[in-house]
Parts: structure tokens; C-alpha cells; sequence
């Protein structure tokens, strides 16, 4: 095994041609520099310098070595500034889990920022729905997770956690081209009460809200088709299937031929979105810029009611 310090006197050597140069170089004695020198030849297996009557030269062994040498030094700079960085807070990987809209609206954008701001910072994102990021999140899979608020999640208030609120968007009513409200400005829920529904799976929460909006309006729908992928929920809509609630970020990018979409009548159902990270680490000096950097992005880029 070579050691990494004997490198650094192989390549002082090499830079200043004589051993008593080199030795003064390092702050070692011209003897040491000699031991070390003759143990990195052992090690190696090779002679590496040849002395004469100018100095000190390398052997084209000790020339090959010294190539790796200076990739080898080069390296552990690297490292030992990393982790200089990583002492001080400002470098280290975060990682994230949020659903594939929240990705989309301001976990790549906060991405981006933080290239910026915190180059230090790497952030690790994990694909989740938005009630499988909070159990991710306190069982420690994950630092920071991107949630949905939904029926029987963790309050804003539980002591686990610290919640960051991102944004809120509201739902849009899809239906067929042919259906009887496609021409209306808005559409009333109560009027899709005998209607086909298409819908997330339970357990999503994007289940409850379309669940509790349409038991607003009086009734509970009649689930036909499920999909937790709203491109396939759009999709289905459009070959007649059924209506929808949508969340309008959702939509942004889907083919909508052959659906119409239009807001709904009154209070419109919202899906509210946060940011959490564990109680306590909200100050940690990686986390912090993570969090303001999806604040910022949900400010600049996330929907609004």
C-alpha cells in the first residue's frame, strides 16, 4: 500500500531536484526525506530517483508514479476541501421526497437556485405520493419532505415535525367534450352527482379532497376508474368515461383534447401544499437552504387559488 505523504515528498523532490531542497520545503530533515523516499520505493516495488552529482532525478518509474501522483494529491485536496465544507455547513447531500407535481412546480426549481446560492448543497430527490413522504420523512429515509395536506396526516402543529406551507391550488372540473356542462362558465358538483367519476385510489389524498368535495355538494361519487396518474385520469375522460377533479397544476403539459375543463361553482376543493423536515432541523445549516430555496420557488412558480 503507498502512502499518501511519501507522494508528497516523491513529487517535493521531483519539483525541487535536490533532497536538501525538498526536505526544506516540507519542514523535514534531508535523512527523513531519504527514509521516506526509500520506503516508497519498497512499497512500489520500483527504483524511483537517481542522485548525481546536480541532484536528484527521476527514474521513468518514479516519472509514472509521479503522474498518478499528481492525480492522487489533486484528489485529496478535493476531498479534504469538501469536508472543510461539510464541517462548516456548507456542503453535504439533502435528500427530498415529493410527489411528481410538487418535483415539477419547485423541487427542480429550488434545484436550480441552490446550484446558485449553495453550490455545496446536493439535493437527492425521491419520487412519492403526497401521504408516503411524511412517513419517509420521520423514519429518517429521507431530510425534507414535500406533502399534500390530507385526512389523518400529521397536523401542522404535531410536535415531530416542522411544516413549511409552499402553495395551494385549486381543482378543475374535467368533462367530456359531449357532456351536458362543458358549455357552462363554471360547474356546479352537485350536477356531476349522477355522473361516472374517475379518480386517484384511496389512500391518495388527492382521494380525500375529490371524496369531501363532492359530500359538500351532497353526495359521494361513484368511483368507476381509478389512476393515481392524472395524465391517464384525462385520458379516460376524454373516451367518455367518466368526470373528473383535477388539480390545475396537474394539467399543465396534458393533452386535453376531447375534455373540456372548467372551474368549479362556489368554493372550489384546493390541494394544499408544504414543505416538512424533522423538529429541530429546520435550522440545520444544510436543510436551511434547501427550505428557502422551495420557498422561494413556490413564491415564484407555484400556482395560486
Amino acid at each position: 500500500m503507498i502512502e499518501a505523504r511519501r507522494l508528497h515528498i516523491l513529487r517535493a523532490v521531483a519539483d525541487h531536484r535536490t533532497v536538501t531542497a525538498a526536505a526544506a520545503a516540507l519542514y523535514l530533515t534531508p535523512s527523513a526525506v531519504s527514509q521516506q523516499l526509500a520506503a516508497l520505493e519498497q512499497e512500489t516495488g520500483h527504483r524511483l530517483v537517481e542522485r548525481g552529482a546536480k541532484g536528484v532525478r527521476l527514474t521513468p518509474a518514479g516519472e509514472i508514479l509521479l503522474s498518478h501522483t499528481n492525480a492522487v494529491l489533486a484528489q485529496l485536496e478535493r476531498a479534504e476541501a469538501e469536508l472543510a465544507a461539510y464541517d462548516s455547513g456548507e456542503a453535504g447531500t439533502v435528500t427530498v421526497a415529493a410527489f411528481a407535481t410538487g418535483i415539477n412546480l419547485v423541487v427542480a426549481p429550488a434545484l436550480s437556485r441552490l446550484a446558485l446560492s449553495a453550490p455545496g448543497i446536493r439535493l437527492r430527490v425521491r419520487d412519492a405520493e403526497g401521504d408516503a413522504s411524511l412517513p419517509m420523512l420521520l423514519d429518517r429515509q429521507v431530510d425534507v419532505a414535500v406533502a399534500v395536506e390530507y385526512r389523518g396526516a400529521p397536523p401542522a402543529d404535531d410536535p415531530r415535525l416542522t411544516h413549511l406551507p409552499l402553495y395551494a391550488e385549486p381543482f378543475d372540473a374535467v368533462v367530456p367534450v359531449a357532456h351536458r356542462l362543458a358549455g357552462a362558465d363554471e360547474v356546479p358538483l352537485a350536477e356531476l352527482a349522477k355522473d361516472p367519476w374517475i379518480g386517484p385510489y384511496p389512500g391518495n389524498p388527492c382521494h380525500d379532497v375529490v371524496v369531501l368535495a363532492c359530500e359538500h355538494a351532497g353526495f359521494q361519487p361513484r368511483l368507476e376508474h381509478s389512476s393515481d396518474d392524472f395524465r391517464a385520469v384525462v385520458s379516460l375522460a376524454a373516451a367518455d368515461a367518466g368526470v373528473a377533479l383535477v388539480p390545475r397544476s396537474a394539467l399543465h403539459g396534458t393533452d386535453l383534447t376531447g375534455v373540456v375543463v372548467r372551474p368549479v361553482d362556489g368554493a372550489a376543493p384546493t390541494r394544499r401544499v408544504f414543505a416538512a423536515v424533522r423538529r429541530g432541523a429546520e435550522e440545520h445549516p444544510l436543510i436551511r437552504p434547501v427550505l428557502d430555496a422551495l420557498g422561494e420557488a413556490a413564491r415564484s412558480e407555484g400556482p395560486r387559488t
